[in-house]
Protein backbone atom coordinates (compact mmCIF):
# COMPACT_ATOMS: atom_id res chain seq x y z
CA UNK A 1 0.00 0.00 0.00
CA UNK A 2 1.57 3.51 -1.33
CA UNK A 3 2.10 6.05 1.56
CA UNK A 4 -1.13 8.27 1.97
CA UNK A 5 -0.24 11.74 0.40
CA UNK A 6 -2.67 14.64 -0.61
CA UNK A 7 -5.63 16.40 1.02
CA UNK A 8 -7.87 14.48 2.76
CA UNK A 9 -11.36 15.38 4.50
CA UNK A 10 -12.93 13.77 7.83
CA UNK A 11 -16.82 12.87 7.41
CA UNK A 12 -18.44 12.44 10.91
CA UNK A 13 -22.02 11.78 9.28
CA UNK A 14 -22.23 10.66 5.65
CA UNK A 15 -26.27 11.80 5.86
CA UNK A 16 -25.97 15.36 6.42
CA UNK A 17 -22.89 15.71 3.63
CA UNK A 18 -24.07 16.91 0.30
CA UNK A 19 -27.12 15.28 1.42
CA UNK A 20 -26.12 12.26 1.94
CA UNK A 21 -25.71 11.65 -1.83
CA UNK A 22 -22.65 9.42 -2.33
CA UNK A 23 -22.04 10.44 -5.86
CA UNK A 24 -22.30 14.19 -4.86
CA UNK A 25 -19.62 13.88 -2.35
CA UNK A 26 -17.58 11.73 -4.59
CA UNK A 27 -18.31 14.55 -7.35
CA UNK A 28 -17.40 17.36 -4.91
CA UNK A 29 -14.27 15.04 -3.37
CA UNK A 30 -13.12 14.98 -6.66
CA UNK A 31 -13.44 18.66 -7.82
CA UNK A 32 -11.73 19.46 -4.19
CA UNK A 33 -8.78 16.93 -5.87
CA UNK A 34 -8.74 15.45 -2.80
CA UNK A 35 -6.84 12.06 -2.57
CA UNK A 36 -8.46 10.26 0.61
CA UNK A 37 -11.72 10.38 2.42
CA UNK A 38 -12.24 9.47 5.76
CA UNK A 39 -15.14 7.96 7.10
CA UNK A 40 -16.21 6.83 10.81
CA UNK A 41 -17.27 3.39 10.58
CA UNK A 42 -17.61 2.93 14.48
CA UNK A 43 -18.03 4.50 18.11
CA UNK A 44 -17.15 2.40 20.74
CA UNK A 45 -17.88 -1.05 20.60
CA UNK A 46 -20.66 -0.10 18.00
CA UNK A 47 -20.94 0.16 14.36
CA UNK A 48 -21.49 3.71 12.35
CA UNK A 49 -23.25 5.28 9.65
CA UNK A 50 -25.16 2.86 9.46
CA UNK A 51 -28.83 2.39 8.89
CA UNK A 52 -30.62 0.19 11.34
CA UNK A 53 -34.10 0.81 10.01
CA UNK A 54 -33.40 0.06 6.54
CA UNK A 55 -29.97 -2.10 7.14
CA UNK A 56 -28.10 -0.39 5.01
CA UNK A 57 -24.33 1.03 5.17
CA UNK A 58 -24.11 4.30 4.58
CA UNK A 59 -20.68 3.76 3.80
CA UNK A 60 -20.53 1.13 1.36
CA UNK A 61 -21.72 3.26 -2.02
CA UNK A 62 -19.69 6.46 -0.71
CA UNK A 63 -16.69 4.19 -0.64
CA UNK A 64 -17.83 3.11 -4.16
CA UNK A 65 -18.55 6.30 -6.05
CA UNK A 66 -15.20 7.70 -4.44
CA UNK A 67 -13.14 4.87 -5.64
CA UNK A 68 -14.47 5.20 -9.33
CA UNK A 69 -12.79 8.57 -9.40
CA UNK A 70 -9.75 7.51 -7.92
CA UNK A 71 -10.40 8.57 -4.28
CA UNK A 72 -8.74 6.16 -1.08
CA UNK A 73 -11.46 5.55 1.29
CA UNK A 74 -10.48 5.12 5.49
CA UNK A 75 -12.63 4.81 8.08
CA UNK A 76 -12.23 5.87 11.52
CA UNK A 77 -13.36 4.86 15.12
CA UNK A 78 -13.68 6.85 18.22
CA UNK A 79 -12.43 4.69 21.06
CA UNK A 80 -13.21 5.13 25.04
CA UNK A 81 -11.39 2.44 26.46
CA UNK A 82 -13.96 0.59 28.84
CA UNK A 83 -13.49 -2.96 26.72
CA UNK A 84 -10.66 -1.94 24.44
CA UNK A 85 -10.96 -5.61 22.80
CA UNK A 86 -14.34 -5.17 21.66
CA UNK A 87 -13.59 -1.42 20.81
CA UNK A 88 -10.90 -3.29 18.11
CA UNK A 89 -12.81 -6.14 17.15
CA UNK A 90 -15.69 -4.07 15.96
CA UNK A 91 -12.92 -1.92 14.04
CA UNK A 92 -11.53 -4.77 12.53
CA UNK A 93 -15.08 -6.43 11.57
CA UNK A 94 -15.83 -2.71 9.68
CA UNK A 95 -12.51 -2.37 8.13
CA UNK A 96 -12.54 -5.96 6.59
CA UNK A 97 -16.01 -5.85 5.42
CA UNK A 98 -15.91 -2.70 4.17
CA UNK A 99 -12.29 -3.39 2.36
CA UNK A 100 -11.08 -0.07 3.54
CA UNK A 101 -7.66 1.44 1.92
CA UNK A 102 -6.75 2.65 5.86
CA UNK A 103 -8.26 3.55 9.41
CA UNK A 104 -7.47 5.90 11.55
CA UNK A 105 -7.91 5.70 15.18
CA UNK A 106 -9.45 8.63 17.31
CA UNK A 107 -8.14 8.70 20.99
CA UNK A 108 -8.46 11.62 22.93
CA UNK A 109 -9.38 12.33 26.84
CA UNK A 110 -11.56 9.17 27.63
CA UNK A 111 -7.55 7.29 27.09
CA UNK A 112 -5.65 9.32 29.58
CA UNK A 113 -3.65 6.84 32.11
CA UNK A 114 -5.50 3.77 30.48
CA UNK A 115 -1.63 2.45 29.41
CA UNK A 116 -3.06 -1.12 29.44
CA UNK A 117 -6.55 -0.51 27.58
CA UNK A 118 -3.91 1.11 24.76
CA UNK A 119 -2.09 -2.27 24.55
CA UNK A 120 -4.77 -4.51 24.31
CA UNK A 121 -6.72 -2.32 21.88
CA UNK A 122 -3.97 -1.80 20.02
CA UNK A 123 -2.57 -5.20 20.16
CA UNK A 124 -5.77 -6.96 18.73
CA UNK A 125 -6.71 -4.92 15.90
CA UNK A 126 -3.07 -4.75 14.78
CA UNK A 127 -3.36 -8.51 14.91
CA UNK A 128 -6.93 -8.30 13.25
CA UNK A 129 -5.80 -5.95 10.52
CA UNK A 130 -1.60 -7.00 9.93
CA UNK A 131 -1.21 -5.51 6.27
CA UNK A 132 -4.09 -2.53 6.81
CA UNK A 133 -2.30 1.63 7.11
CA UNK A 134 -3.16 2.39 10.23
CA UNK A 135 -3.13 6.23 12.18
CA UNK A 136 -3.45 7.85 15.63
CA UNK A 137 -5.56 11.13 15.28
CA UNK A 138 -5.12 12.72 19.02
CA UNK A 139 -3.64 15.90 20.46
CA UNK A 140 -1.49 18.48 18.96
CA UNK A 141 0.42 19.10 21.72
CA UNK A 142 1.87 15.57 23.24
CA UNK A 143 3.45 18.35 26.02
CA UNK A 144 0.11 19.50 26.83
CA UNK A 145 -0.89 16.10 27.49
CA UNK A 146 1.32 13.89 29.13
CA UNK A 147 -0.86 11.41 30.85
CA UNK A 148 -2.20 10.16 27.14
CA UNK A 149 -0.25 6.74 26.14
CA UNK A 150 1.57 8.08 23.57
CA UNK A 151 3.61 5.13 22.85
CA UNK A 152 1.05 2.49 23.25
CA UNK A 153 -0.44 3.98 20.59
CA UNK A 154 2.41 5.05 18.22
CA UNK A 155 4.63 1.90 18.33
CA UNK A 156 1.65 0.08 16.68
CA UNK A 157 0.67 2.36 13.84
CA UNK A 158 1.84 3.85 10.85
CA UNK A 159 0.92 7.32 10.39
CA UNK A 160 0.39 10.19 12.88
CA UNK A 161 -2.50 12.01 12.37
CA UNK A 162 -2.72 14.95 15.13
CA UNK A 163 -5.77 17.64 15.80
CA UNK A 164 -3.29 20.61 14.63
CA UNK A 165 -6.91 22.86 15.70
CA UNK A 166 -6.07 26.86 16.07
CA UNK A 167 -9.63 27.48 17.30
CA UNK A 168 -9.68 30.73 19.06
CA UNK A 169 -6.20 31.68 17.30
CA UNK A 170 -5.04 32.75 14.07
CA UNK A 171 -1.57 31.28 13.85
CA UNK A 172 -1.61 28.01 12.02
CA UNK A 173 1.29 27.52 11.10
CA UNK A 174 3.34 28.55 14.01
CA UNK A 175 0.99 25.65 15.50
CA UNK A 176 1.46 23.05 13.25
CA UNK A 177 5.51 23.82 13.17
CA UNK A 178 5.11 23.15 16.90
CA UNK A 179 3.04 20.27 16.91
CA UNK A 180 5.41 18.85 14.15
CA UNK A 181 8.78 19.51 16.31
CA UNK A 182 7.44 17.91 19.93
CA UNK A 183 5.98 14.75 17.62
CA UNK A 184 9.82 14.75 16.67
CA UNK A 185 11.19 14.66 20.23
CA UNK A 186 8.74 11.89 21.48
CA UNK A 187 9.51 8.46 20.78
CA UNK A 188 8.13 6.58 18.33
CA UNK A 189 8.46 9.02 15.66
CA UNK A 190 5.47 8.08 13.06
CA UNK A 191 5.22 10.15 9.21
CA UNK A 192 2.98 12.95 10.08
CA UNK A 193 0.31 13.95 8.26
CA UNK A 194 -1.80 16.75 10.37
CA UNK A 195 -5.05 17.44 10.29
CA UNK A 196 -6.71 21.04 10.29
CA UNK A 197 -9.40 23.05 11.39
CA UNK A 198 -12.56 23.56 8.77
CA UNK A 199 -15.16 24.21 11.18
CA UNK A 200 -17.01 27.03 13.29
CA UNK A 201 -16.85 27.30 16.88
CA UNK A 202 -17.99 29.44 19.62
CA UNK A 203 -17.95 32.21 17.45
CA UNK A 204 -15.18 31.75 15.75
CA UNK A 205 -14.30 30.15 12.50
CA UNK A 206 -10.80 30.10 10.01
CA UNK A 207 -9.95 32.37 7.57
CA UNK A 208 -9.14 31.71 3.43
CA UNK A 209 -5.49 33.14 4.46
CA UNK A 210 -5.48 30.77 7.47
CA UNK A 211 -6.76 28.00 5.17
CA UNK A 212 -3.95 28.29 2.99
CA UNK A 213 -1.62 29.08 5.73
CA UNK A 214 -2.34 26.00 7.43
CA UNK A 215 -1.41 23.62 3.60
CA UNK A 216 1.71 25.87 2.63
CA UNK A 217 2.92 25.24 5.85
CA UNK A 218 2.38 21.62 5.79
CA UNK A 219 3.95 21.52 2.26
CA UNK A 220 6.62 23.69 2.87
CA UNK A 221 7.81 21.43 5.89
CA UNK A 222 7.65 18.09 3.66
CA UNK A 223 5.04 15.99 5.48
CA UNK A 224 3.39 13.85 3.00
CA UNK A 225 -0.25 15.46 2.98
CA UNK A 226 -2.70 17.28 5.09
CA UNK A 227 -6.19 16.94 6.28
CA UNK A 228 -8.98 19.08 7.48
CA UNK A 229 -11.82 18.10 10.05
CA UNK A 230 -14.92 18.40 8.58
CA UNK A 231 -16.90 17.62 5.81
CA UNK A 232 -20.61 19.27 7.11
CA UNK A 233 -19.21 22.34 8.37
CA UNK A 234 -17.12 23.39 6.02
CA UNK A 235 -19.73 22.68 2.78
CA UNK A 236 -22.33 24.61 4.89
CA UNK A 237 -21.41 26.73 7.80
CA UNK A 238 -18.16 28.29 6.66
CA UNK A 239 -17.83 30.98 3.88
CA UNK A 240 -17.22 29.30 0.29
CA UNK A 241 -14.12 30.50 0.25
CA UNK A 242 -12.88 28.05 2.78
CA UNK A 243 -13.97 25.42 0.79
CA UNK A 244 -12.70 26.52 -2.32
CA UNK A 245 -9.44 27.16 -0.59
CA UNK A 246 -9.08 23.52 -0.09
CA UNK A 247 -9.85 22.94 -3.57
CA UNK A 248 -7.58 25.37 -5.35
CA UNK A 249 -4.45 24.30 -3.34
CA UNK A 250 -2.49 22.02 -5.65
CA UNK A 251 -0.21 19.51 -3.61
CA UNK A 252 2.02 18.38 -6.46
CA UNK A 253 3.39 22.50 -6.33
CA UNK A 254 3.14 25.65 -4.08
CA UNK A 255 -0.20 27.11 -5.32
CA UNK A 256 -0.57 31.29 -5.30
CA UNK A 257 -1.95 32.74 -1.78
CA UNK A 258 -5.74 33.13 -2.25
CA UNK A 259 -7.97 36.44 -2.95
CA UNK A 260 -8.24 38.23 0.12
CA UNK A 261 -11.55 37.27 1.96
CA UNK A 262 -15.12 39.58 0.54
CA UNK A 263 -14.82 42.63 2.39
CA UNK A 264 -18.54 43.58 5.16
CA UNK A 265 -20.84 45.74 3.89
CA UNK A 266 -19.28 48.32 5.19
CA UNK A 267 -16.01 48.54 4.28
CA UNK A 268 -17.67 47.71 0.86
CA UNK A 269 -19.56 50.81 1.51
CA UNK A 270 -16.51 52.76 2.20
CA UNK A 271 -14.36 51.38 -0.29
CA UNK A 272 -17.38 52.53 -3.18
CA UNK A 273 -17.49 55.66 -1.67
CA UNK A 274 -13.29 56.25 -2.23
CA UNK A 275 -13.94 54.91 -5.43
CA UNK A 276 -16.61 57.61 -5.99
CA UNK A 277 -18.67 54.99 -8.22
CA UNK A 278 -21.98 55.76 -7.92
CA UNK A 279 -22.74 52.08 -9.69
CA UNK A 280 -21.03 50.70 -7.47
CA UNK A 281 -22.57 52.35 -4.32
CA UNK A 282 -26.06 51.55 -5.38
CA UNK A 283 -25.73 47.67 -5.86
CA UNK A 284 -25.02 47.40 -2.45
CA UNK A 285 -29.06 48.62 -2.01
CA UNK A 286 -32.02 45.94 -2.27
CA UNK A 287 -34.43 47.70 -4.74
CA UNK A 288 -36.96 49.06 -2.29
CA UNK A 289 -34.43 50.11 0.14
CA UNK A 290 -34.89 54.09 1.62
CA UNK A 291 -31.90 55.83 2.78
CA UNK A 292 -32.63 59.08 5.12
CA UNK A 293 -30.64 61.48 4.56
CA UNK A 294 -30.04 65.39 6.11
CA UNK A 295 -31.94 66.20 3.07
CA UNK A 296 -34.70 64.21 3.45
CA UNK A 297 -35.81 60.03 2.98
CA UNK A 298 -35.10 58.56 -0.38
CA UNK A 299 -37.14 55.37 -2.04
CA UNK A 300 -36.01 53.25 -4.43
CA UNK A 301 -32.41 52.97 -6.70
CA UNK A 302 -33.17 55.75 -9.02
CA UNK A 303 -33.85 58.49 -6.03
CA UNK A 304 -30.81 56.77 -4.33
CA UNK A 305 -28.76 56.90 -7.40
CA UNK A 306 -29.62 60.68 -7.96
CA UNK A 307 -28.52 61.72 -3.74
CA UNK A 308 -24.93 60.16 -3.86
CA UNK A 309 -24.36 61.44 -8.10
CA UNK A 310 -24.96 64.62 -6.10
CA UNK A 311 -23.28 63.46 -2.73
CA UNK A 312 -20.17 62.31 -4.37
CA UNK A 313 -19.92 64.89 -7.42
CA UNK A 314 -20.79 67.81 -4.94
CA UNK A 315 -21.06 67.54 -1.67
CA UNK A 316 -17.65 65.20 -0.69
CA UNK A 317 -15.71 65.88 -4.61
CA UNK A 318 -12.59 64.41 -4.50
CA UNK A 319 -13.14 63.48 -0.57
CA UNK A 320 -11.01 60.25 1.19
CA UNK A 321 -13.31 58.42 3.01
CA UNK A 322 -11.71 56.57 6.48
CA UNK A 323 -13.89 53.90 8.47
CA UNK A 324 -13.59 54.99 12.39
CA UNK A 325 -16.06 52.67 14.30
CA UNK A 326 -17.65 50.13 13.26
CA UNK A 327 -20.63 47.56 15.47
CA UNK A 328 -22.89 44.80 14.13
CA UNK A 329 -25.75 43.36 15.64
CA UNK A 330 -27.25 40.19 13.40
CA UNK A 331 -27.82 42.47 10.48
CA UNK A 332 -27.70 45.96 11.71
CA UNK A 333 -24.66 47.74 10.79
CA UNK A 334 -23.84 51.07 12.73
CA UNK A 335 -20.49 53.09 12.30
CA UNK A 336 -18.82 56.55 11.69
CA UNK A 337 -16.34 57.89 9.44
CA UNK A 338 -14.62 60.89 7.86
CA UNK A 339 -13.88 62.43 5.26
CA UNK A 340 -11.41 64.66 3.91
CA UNK A 341 -12.11 67.43 0.84
CA UNK A 342 -10.05 69.54 -0.96
CA UNK A 343 -10.04 73.12 0.75
CA UNK A 344 -10.23 72.28 4.33
CA UNK A 345 -13.95 70.76 3.97
CA UNK A 346 -13.88 68.18 6.31
CA UNK A 347 -17.01 65.35 6.27
CA UNK A 348 -18.15 63.97 9.85
CA UNK A 349 -20.81 61.14 9.43
CA UNK A 350 -22.22 58.21 11.48
CA UNK A 351 -24.85 55.75 10.18
CA UNK A 352 -27.21 53.11 10.42
CA UNK A 353 -27.68 50.48 7.81
CA UNK A 354 -30.27 47.15 8.37
CA UNK A 355 -29.34 44.57 5.63
CA UNK A 356 -32.13 41.92 3.78
CA UNK A 357 -31.91 38.02 3.96
CA UNK A 358 -29.57 38.93 0.53
CA UNK A 359 -27.33 41.29 2.60
CA UNK A 360 -28.45 44.12 1.01
CA UNK A 361 -29.17 47.56 2.28
CA UNK A 362 -32.75 48.00 2.70
CA UNK A 363 -32.68 50.25 5.32
CA UNK A 364 -29.73 53.44 5.25
CA UNK A 365 -29.87 56.27 8.05
CA UNK A 366 -26.94 58.80 6.95
CA UNK A 367 -26.31 61.80 9.03
CA UNK A 368 -23.02 64.31 8.20
CA UNK A 369 -21.81 67.43 9.10
CA UNK A 370 -19.24 69.46 6.55
CA UNK A 371 -17.26 71.43 8.03
CA UNK A 372 -14.88 74.28 6.97
CA UNK A 373 -17.18 74.47 4.16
Amino acid sequence: MAPLKGKGFFIWKVSRCEGGNPERIADVAAQAKLTHVIIKVADGTGVYNYDWGTRRDLVAPVRDALRRRGIRVWGWQYIYGRDPKAEANIAIRRVRDLNLDGFVIDAETEYKDKHAAAVEYMTTLRQGLPNVPLALSSYRFPSYHPRFPWREFLERVDLNMPQVYWVQAHNPGAQLRRSLAEFKSLSPWRPYLPTGSAYPAFGWQPTAEEIYEFLHTAQTLGLPGANFWEWYPARTQLPPSIWRTIADYDWGSPSPPPPPEPQNIVERYIAALNKHDVDAVVELYAPNAVHITPRGARRGLSAIRAWYTTFLNEVAADAVFVLKSHQQVENRHQFSWQAAAPGPRILSGSDTMVLDEQDRIYYHFTYYTVLGA
